[in-house]
């Protein structure tokens, strides 16, 4: 009988539970009154073990001391409670017997084949003097120690089998009687009362969790809590409850036909954050192609994972359910998943996920319609500081260089003209800053600067998060959309797509910085902390960026930053910007 990776201790010290009491030979049955005290003896040690079994309320303790008790009521040297899973093969085996160097050697847990799965196919006791003998049985794993005699009996839960007993070897070479068997079903039925009670306490407790930890997300959108602290609380208070080892959130890409993981917190949540999966062919997918909740006893070898590379190695029981909105669209799914070798997700612990989903869309639209708002606010914003300062500032100092302008002709001095020339070209400079400004502060997500040098080089950044795991800095200043010409910025977006690219792949950095400063040249530097340039090292991207900036007459260098990592600059001249629209010149 195989143990599972995580076995019970050794047999507990146990009274006899039958003493035969002297003999009057060697051999000699037992007389009438020692067989009478063998046989309250029995009686006593099967009331304790009732008592016993019925007096915890934790399931996992519950199903241990059942196993314990059967062990020496019959005097087993091995036994074993098998919980049988909605694939009728075995969820849960807790065994006794086997010390936990052994079992490591055996292997994996039973899964409800052979003599094991005789019992599920037909739940009847079953007595063996040798259960080698059984058609069922072929053989033990390797390290497996030899088992002869076998007594099984189904234990039910309101008329449904949920497991069985499995004892073996009983001590002193002798065979497993009617007694025994009688005695295990007398115990198997207390069993069942106390597997029902404990379930009903653990559905009850969990319910109250789950209600409590509604209640505390509840909070959490009301107070106006940002999009990510209410996921997070939402991840944190799924995975405890749950008893998750990963917690993942992934969302829609590629116009729906793929899923990026956006969140991944516990168990080599590193490996999985900005996986992108397909959602036909993968275990994630399948919730969302189904709409509502999905398990799976292990996920790394899930039947509906047809498509992508090898994932969640690791990985055992999962269950995933859609992310949807009050308009009924699917925003991304949220995955629970264990360790391999845990028990499997039952209704109580994964039924309430659904609900918790719903939460998570209700957070994800508020935060939306809060940043829509926020959005219209700052544009309202910024058409009033544009016209103010076409109004106001700008009329007023064309006022004043015009002003300046006529007042030369009376200036004889020739440094006095001079620095009112300089003045007047100042003036000059600042009218066209504040024309840009006003320009950048009426573009809109659709309108002309929407594919300006700014939101492209916005949107390269953004797109790299997902394969840093964090998002760069980025500081951009200067005329990037007024004065730097299409092919040149066409260069930029190039360039800095290939240098995020290169981090992601080589540098292993935990921070990244990008500026791009306009001030007669176009400066474009992207620092990171990561493992710096190897070398003798391929560098062929590094030069194509080197190949662009000579293309337009500029520089190139890649070089140790100063905190370690890696720093490049790419620098171009850019020709002098033309304005019709400045003060006539005297």
């Amino acid at each position: 009988m195989a143990a599972s990776s995580d076995p019970g201790p050794a047999d507990p010290p146990r009274p006899g539970p039958a003493d035969p009491g002297p003999a009057d030979h060697p051999g000699a049955p037992p007389s009438r009154p020692d067989a009478a005290r063998g046989t309250r003896g029995r009686f006593h040690g099967l009331l304790e073990a009732v008592l016993d079994v019925g007096r915890d309320l934790d399931l996992t303790q519950v199903l241990r001391h059942i196993v314990e008790s059967a062990v020496t009521l019959v005097d087993a040297e091995y036994g074993a409670l098998g919980v049988i899973g909605d694939d009728r093969r075995l969820s849960q085996f807790i065994p006794v017997g086997i010390d936990r160097e052994r079992a490591d050697r055996i292997g994996p847990l039973p899964r409800g084949l052979g003599l094991l799965g005789e019992l599920i196919r037909h739940p009847e006791p079953l007595r063996l003097a040798e259960l080698s003998a059984h058609p069922s049985s072929y053989g033990f794993p390797a390290h497996h120690p030899p088992m002869h005699s076998f007594l099984g009996v189904p234990i039910r839960v309101r008329d449904k089998v949920y497991g069985n007993l499995y004892l073996t070897e009983k001590r002193g070479g002798a065979e497993f009687d009617a007694e025994d068997e009688s005695v295990l079903a007398t115990l198997a039925v207390a069993a069942g009362v106390a597997i029902d009670n404990a379930g009903l306490y653990t559905r009850a407790r969990l319910r109250e969790r789950w209600l409590a930890a509604s209640a505390e997300v509840t909070n959490s959108l009301l107070s106006g809590s940002s999009q990510r602290e209410v996921l997070d609380l939402l991840i944190a208070r799924a995975a405890d409850i749950a008893g998750a080892d990963l917690t993942v959130v992934a969302r829609p890409v590629n116009g729906g036909a793929d899923l990026e993981v956006r969140v991944a917190v516990g168990l080599d949540a590193d490996r999985h954050r900005g996986l992108v999966l397909p959602r036909v062919g993968s275990f994630m997918g399948a919730a969302v192609e189904t709409g509502g909740l999905v398990t799976s006893v292990d996920v790394h070898r899930d039947p509906r994972i047809t498509a992508g590379p090898p994932r969640w190695a690791g990985l055992g029981p999962a269950v995933a359910v859609p992310v949807g909105t009050v308009e009924g669209g699917v925003r991304g799914v949220l995955m629970l998943a264990r360790a391999t070798g845990k028990p499997v997700f039952v209704p109580e612990e994964s039924g309430p996920l659904a609900g918790f989903a719903g939460q998570a869309a209700v957070a994800m639209e508020l935060a939306e319609r809060r940043w829509d708002s926020e959005q219209i606010a700052l544009l309202e914003e910024r058409d009033r500081i544009a016209r103010d300062l076409h109004d106001l500032a700008i009329q007023r100092l064309f006022a004043t260089g015009m002003t300046l302008q006529g007042a030369t002709r009376f200036i004889d001095h020739p440094e006095a003209s001079e620095r009112v020339l300089r003045a007047i070209d100042d003036l000059d400079e600042t009218v066209r800053t504040i024309r840009s400004s006003i320009f950048g502060l009426r573009t809109r997500e659709r309108g002309p600067a929407a594919h300006g040098l700014r939101a492209r080089v916005a949107a390269v950044v953004d797109r790299s998060c997902a394969g840093l795991g964090f998002a760069p800095g980025l500081r951009m200043t200067g005329l990037l959309d007024v004065e730097v010409p299409q092919a040149v910025a066409d260069d930029v977006v190039a360039v800095l797509e290939e240098a995020l690219s290169n981090v992601v792949r080589h540098a292993r950095a935990r921070r990244v910085e990008v500026a791009l400063n306009v001030d007669g040249d176009l400066v474009l530097t992207v620092t990171d902390d990561g493992a710096g340039l190897p070398p003798g090292g391929p560098r062929s991207g590094l030069a194509n960026l080197a190949e662009r900036a000579e293309r337009r007459g500029g520089s190139f260098l890649a070089g140790p930053g100063p905190d370690g990592g890696t720093r490049l600059d790419w620098r171009v001249p850019l020709p002098p910007p033309e304005d019709p629209r400045t003060l006539p010149r005297p």
